[in-house]
C-alpha cells in the first residue's frame, strides 16, 4: 500500500531527481497525513490535512537551500511505500528511492522569495509532472 507523500526539495534537487531517474539516497525525508495530524486536527477534513502536510515540507524546503539554489520552495507530490511515521508530526522516513513514474506533481514559488520573511510567503503553484522541464528552465 502506498501513501501520498510531500518531499521538501530545491530546484537543483529537483533537477538532479529528474535527470537520475527518481527521489534518493535514502531515506527520503517527507511529509504526508500522518495520525499524529488527524488526531491534533479532527475537525479538518482530507484536504485540509493534505494542505497542512504540503505546507509543512514547503517549510521544510526552506532550510534546504544552498548557495546555488534559486530561493524557490519546492515539494514534490509522490506516492512512497515503506514509511515510517514521526509520532509527533507530519514527518516521515521513506526508506526505498521513490521513482519519478511515482510523482504526480511539484508545487513550487513561481517567483524567488526572501526566506528571512517567512509572513510573507504566500501558496505555491501547481505544476503538472510535464511541466518540471518549464521549472528547471531557471536553472540553465
Amino acid at each position: 500500500m502506498s501513501t501520498r507523500v510531500y518531499v521538501p526539495a530545491t530546484l537543483g534537487s529537483l533537477a538532479r531527481f529528474t535527470a537520475e531517474g527518481g527521489i534518493g539516497p535514502t531515506p527520503v525525508h517527507a511529509h504526508a497525513v500522518t495520525a499524529w495530524l488527524r488526531a491534533a486536527w479532527p475537525e479538518a477534513d482530507q484536504e485540509e490535512w493534505e494542505y497542512a502536510a504540503l505546507m509543512a515540507a514547503a517549510d521544510a524546503s526552506l532550510v534546504s537551500f544552498t548557495e546555488e539554489d534559486l530561493p524557490r520552495r519546492v515539494v514534490i507530490v509522490a506516492e512512497a511505500a515503506d514509511l515510517l511515521e514521526d509520532p509527533e508530526s507530519t514527518e516521515l522516513r521513506i526508506d526505498s528511492a521513490i521513482p519519478m513514474r511515482a510523482v504526480h506533481a511539484v508545487h513550487a514559488d513561481t517567483v524567488d522569495i526572501d526566506p528571512s520573511l517567512p509572513e510573507r510567503l504566500g501558496d505555491l503553484g501547481w505544476f503538472g509532472v510535464q511541466e518540471i522541464p518549464d521549472l528547471l528552465v531557471d536553472l540553465e
